[in-house]
């Protein structure tokens, strides 16, 4: 039970973590002479730093599985935000890219996971 809570957390952190981040980006995109050119890498920075902070948070208190606790941290993450994408724009299509982002995205989780269990 303690490992659904610790992914449900680390995924919940991700999220917040995001938001926060592409609200701060946004405002500097606003009220700056930054080109919009910036916005695909800085999202994929950002959601690869998101799922990082969100398993090692989410894995501090486990003692062991944080490869395979930050792999789902990191697929559920990206799966959520692929579903949400779909349903908004109501055309939710499964890419090559988007399955490479997926699993770079477990990858980032399983580097998070190492991290936190090793660091808690």
């Amino acid at each position: 039970m303690d490992g659904i809570i610790s992914i449900i957390k680390g995924v919940t952190i991700s999220i917040i973590f995001t938001l926060i981040c592409l609200l701060i980006f946004s405002l500097v995109l606003a009220y700056t002479n930054v080109s919009e050119s910036f916005t695909a890498p800085v999202i994929i920075i950002v959601t690869a730093i998101s799922i990082f902070v969100g398993s090692s948070i989410g894995n501090l208190k486990m003692r062991k599985n944080g490869l395979l606790n930050g792999a789902l941290i990191g697929g559920i993450y990206l799966t959520t935000l692929y579903l949400i994408s779909g349903l908004i724009s109501k055309n939710f299509t499964l890419t090559l890219q988007s399955t490479i982002m997926i699993i770079s995205g477990m990858i980032c989780g399983m580097f998070g996971g190492i991290i936190g269990v090793n660091k808690g």
